[in-house]
């Protein structure tokens, strides 16, 4: 996805600066565009493809969402141990 986000490319483009064949990057954009996260059109013969805004959006908030609950959720966890270790050292005493 990075050489998308440069600009729009052609499958042939793609290949010829990653160490993948042209038919692996196709299959690779495949599942992009059906992720949503890639558009193509047709130029010739040529598809041309592009990131798509509206879908690297909707990944951005997952993934934002998906590490704010993980981070609350360690952050919940430590805070639980710090206060059970605060408990157990006063039952000590």
């Amino acid at each position: 996805m990075a050489c998308l986000a440069e600009r729009e490319r052609a499958v042939g483009e793609l290949a010829d600066e990653l160490p993948v064949s042209r038919p692996a990057v196709s299959q690779h954009l495949k599942v992009l565009k059906n992720a949503g996260l890639v558009t193509e059109r047709t130029a010739g013969t040529r598809r041309i493809y592009r990131l798509d805004p509206m879908g690297v959006a909707a990944l951005r908030d997952q993934l934002e969402t998906f590490w704010s609950r993980a981070l609350a959720g360690y952050e919940d966890a430590v805070e639980s141990r710090g206060t059970g270790e605060a408990d157990r050292s006063e039952e000590r005493e």
